[in-house]
């Protein structure tokens, strides 16, 4: 007998919970042999119809042969994914390998009550990815002509799909291979369905408060009041099996006793009782979970076991969770008017959307704002961050109209890749200020589930500066940004004026403004009147002096700082507040204000005085106002950034030319193996220089020696004249050292060298020596490429030498690039002035860096396996690039954090 057939192992990392287009959740995952009854269950629920344009003829039932082979697959020559919702199975994808290894036939079948929901768009993602790892590069089809929506299945995914009729079907055909299209008409569906996702949490139909409790002081009592009081414009039930009434309504046992459907589910009930509350949510619709319960990832290891299963059990039933541990969220809207919060209030109405991890932060924002007079738009407390993330909520802030500025609480990075391509988008319409910590990324908070980054340090802030967001260190920043955003235009330029009454005082805000790198175009200074019979005429002054600095159009910007003395009893800083924003209604310029020594204690922090309604361009009512000109400059000198960052180009891709991605691929694959764990391998030189110029790079070429005559004998080969370099990665630089040797052109002189060499280099352990022909002389820089376990891949750029060695003079990005990227990133250095005609010598070929560093970006973008590389030194002349030396290490995959297919963060 022969050797039974080994079962295929189970490929479980394929597994996924994915958004599906009406905001709601399912779990897809490869096809196992238990299925069989669960796809003979949705083949009996499909329409005639539908079994016609999926098999082209009418079967009532599946036999059991089929649903054999439907059901077993091999995971590799076939393939299949379920898209299943709780047991039930909602869609089928699946392909077959072809008599072609690289071609496979793919096929889809979506249950009636699923279509509609973007399932089939979302297994074709899956499906590429899966056949790409197996070395399928080809999908091809046989469409009926009416199968209309299948048709546009295909021609919707971004590549290019070929389709002819033959024999009564349509045949498509389409390259699997990744490209900027088809990436982008994923990341668009991404989009359009994780906001709606968040939509549907923010603006829901009806809220059941489940936890209700008679308890003033409870939380769910709370939750229950601030809703009503809030004028909630749906019903909103109490569930609390204990009690008759709540909150003056009568209160309902279970979610079965509600007389209508609920969209959104309130859960404070003890950790203990969590599951059987999600349980019921999924048995009666619920469309998303609010979880205000702490003790999951905040309590430590078994709490976090706790709160993946809470996830896993909500999403498998098509719910989103915001929390656990969350502070509520608030929609200000009036056709909503939700306030499912701990905060007492409804913020006032206003352009301002916020989202914080933390739930004792997103307290602090909620009382900051309605402190400050901050009007709002929405606010979400993601808590521990399980599901619903800060990207999320960009996705969602992205679309909604209502919100003009969006302000950023992070503890932690779930998915920093994607968050750099969201934010970048966003910002492009949006400011959007991000406040974090210096260690953020290298150390999680308490609740916090994700990776830590191993990426040089200022990688993070590079990665936000990339994106144009505005960063901010702590809440209060934020909230200074955020009240300026809410109520000013941005500056379109840093041209600033100062207003003032004193002339000492004028001086110190002029040096606050130059400090921050801000220009002072223009000083006014106003009488410094006291007495109270003499402050309606300063006030007066003060206003003439912002309208006629406005009118002057020698500014971009404004700052108006006074001096105690005008405003020394309560109601004149209100008075002075009013009469600037009167002066400034309308402009296009920005107007800040700081009053100094006010002794009204609501001037101890800064406000938004004079704040009403939003103005037609969106922005609110009001004058922002601080208690020192310092913070008002610096407000300033980060909005003149962000301006300028929009207004550049914003540029396109850069897809270098003459790429092998597939020969790369395959070369990677053969030399993974020789990985362990966690273990890295270094190519040989041979191997590096083969993998390299499947990208078009090319590294010049030299030759390690141990005698004299080798060292000839290389020359001879690689060709004179030569350089002679100490192996080590630090003394082969180092001329100062002895570590190289140049412009050697004979053997004599080779020879000669090569005995001084070793003489000098006997102190630092005498290190192997290789030789190389000399290239063109330039500017020695260096170029850096790892995977990053936080922020997948990373490219580095410095100028070689003491610069990066020492001073840490490094420039970081976050692929993909596009050619803004590449030029900023080699201008960024501080040192970057040698790449420019610096002391007179010649400026460097920039284009030939750009594209080099380009061709680096997209090798490591294309391939996590490759973990590090290392170009030291690049010799950048004006004649082009010279890379020298190149060591690159691969490893096993890594799972990047933003991966070429739809799923949410696991």
């Amino acid at each position: 007998m022969g050797e039974k057939p080994k079962t295929p192992e189970y490929p479980a990392y394929w597994e996924a919970d994915v958004v599906l287009r009406d905001g709601t959740t399912a779990h897809l995952r490869p096809v196992r042999p238990e299925d069989a009854s669960g796809l003979a269950r949705m083949h009996e629920g499909q329409s005639q119809s539908s079994i016609y344009l999926r098999f082209f003829t009418f079967k009532s039932s599946l036999s059991r042969k089929e649903l054999e082979r439907f059901t077993h697959v091999d995971y590799r020559d076939r393939v299949a994914f379920v898209a299943l919702r709780g047991e039930e199975i909602l869609g089928v994808g699946r392909y077959d390998r072809l008599d072609d290894p690289l071609e496979a036939e793919v096929a889809f079948n979506i249950s009636d009550a699923s279509q509609g929901k973007g399932i089939g768009s979302i297994l074709m993602e899956h499906l590429a990815v899966a056949a790409r790892e197996n070395g399928i590069r080809r999908f091809t089809a046989e469409v009926l002509p009416e199968n209309r929506k299948m048709l546009s299945v295909f021609q919707d995914t971004g590549f290019e799909v070929s389709r002819h009729f033959d024999d009564g079907v349509v045949a498509v055909a389409f390259s699997i291979d990744p490209t900027a299209k088809s990436r982008a008409v994923m990341e668009s569906r991404e989009h359009r369905a994780e906001a709606r996702s968040v939509a549907e949490l923010l603006a829901p139909e009806a809220v059941a408060v489940i936890g209700a409790s008679r308890q003033w002081g409870s939380v769910g009592f709370a939750l229950l009041q601030n809703i009503i009081e809030g004028g909630y414009t749906g019903p909103v039930y109490g569930i609390n099996p204990e009690a008759l009434e709540v909150a003056g309504m009568i209160s309902r046992a279970t979610l079965a006793e509600v007389p209508g459907p609920v969209d959104l589910a309130v859960i404070a009930v003890p950790e203990a009782e969590v599951p059987a509350v999600v349980q019921d949510c999924a048995r009666h619709g619920v469309k998303g979970l609010l979880v205000v319960t702490t003790g999951y990832a905040d309590a430590g290891q078994e709490g976090l076991v706790r709160q993946r299963a809470l996830v896993r059990q909500a999403r498998a039933n098509g719910m989103r969770v915001i929390g656990p541990a969350s502070a509520g969220l608030i929609n200000t809207a009036p056709e909503v008017s939700l306030n499912a919060s701990v905060s007492p209030f409804l913020p006032v109405r206003g352009p301002v959307g916020l989202f914080s991890q933390s739930a004792v932060i997103g307290v602090t924002l909620f009382a900051a704002a309605h402190r400050r007079g901050i009007g709002l738009s929405s606010i979400l407390s993601a808590g521990n961050r399980a599901d619903v993330s800060g990207n999320d909520a960009m996705q969602y802030f992205e679309d909604d109209p209502a919100t003009n500025a969006v302000g950023v609480y992070l503890e932690s990075f779930g998915n920093p890749r994607k968050f750099s391509r969201i934010a970048r988008r966003l910002s492009r319409s949006k400011p959007v200020v991000v406040a974090r910590s210096d260690v953020m990324g290298r150390r999680l908070p308490p609740g916090h589930e994700t990776r830590t980054t191993q990426a040089p340090t200022g990688a993070v802030d590079s990665m936000l500066e990339q994106t144009g967001v505005i960063q901010v260190e702590n809440h209060d920043d934020l909230m200074d940004l955020m009240q300026t955003v809410a109520s000013q235009p941005l500056p379109a330029g840093r041209r600033v004026g100062v207003v003032g009454n004193s002339l000492a005082l004028n001086r110190v805000v002029m040096d606050a403004v130059e400090h921050h790198g801000l220009t002072v175009a223009s000083t006014v200074l106003v009488p410094h009147l006291d007495g109270a019979h003499v402050v309606d005429e300063a006030v007066r002054a003060v206003g003439h002096a912002v309208s006629e600095t406005i009118a002057s159009g020698e500014v971009d910007a404004l700052l108006v700082v006074t001096q105690a003395g005008m405003h020394q009893e309560v109601g004149d800083a209100d008075r002075l507040a009013a009469a600037v924003e009167e002066a400034s209604r309308g402009t296009s310029i920005t107007v800040l204000a700081s009053l100094t020594g006010v002794l009204d204690l609501t001037y101890r922090s800064a406000s938004l005085r004079g704040s009403g309604p939003a103005t037609e361009d969106g922005l609110q009512r009001g004058i922002p106002v601080f208690s020192s000109p310092e913070q008002a400059a610096h407000v300033l000198s980060r909005l003149a950034w962000y301006s300028a960052w929009r207004e550049a180009e914003a540029g396109v891709p850069v897809e270098p030319e003459g790429v092998d991605r597939d020969r790369a691929e395959e070369l990677i694959e053969g030399w993974a193996p020789r990985a362990h764990g966690t273990d890295l391998v270094r190519l040989t030189a041979e191997e590096a220089g083969e993998l390299l110029g499947c990208y078009g790079i090319r590294v010049l070429p030299a030759a390690r020696f141990t005698t004299e005559d080798e060292a000839v004998q290389a020359a001879d080969r690689l060709g004179w004249p030569v350089a002679v370099k100490a192996v080590d990665s630090y003394l082969r630089h180092r001329l100062d050292l002895g570590g190289v040797r140049l412009n050697i052109v004979d053997a004599e002189s080779l020879r000669r060298n090569v005995a001084q060499m070793r003489q000098v280099l006997e102190p630092f352990g005498s290190p192997g020596l290789e030789v190389q022909s000399m290239a063109p002389s330039g500017q020695a820089c260096t170029i850096t490429a790892l995977e990053d376990p936080l922020l997948g891949p990373v490219v580095s750029f410095g100028i070689a030498g003491d610069a990066v060695d020492l001073l840490d003079d490094w420039v970081h990005r976050v692929p993909p690039l596009t050619n803004q990227d590449l030029d900023r990133m080699i201008r960024a250095p501080r040192a970057a002035a040698k790449l420019f005609g610096y002391g007179g010598l010649p400026a460097v070929d920039t284009d030939a860096l750009q594209d080099l560093l380009a061709r680096v970006a997209a090798l490591k973008d294309d391939h996590p396996q490759v973990a590090r590389i290392r170009f030291n030194p690049v010799l950048a002349s004006d004649r082009g690039v010279t890379v020298l030396s190149a060591d690159i290490d691969v490893a096993n995959a890594a799972q990047r954090t933003d991966s070429a297919r739809r799923a949410m963060r696991d």
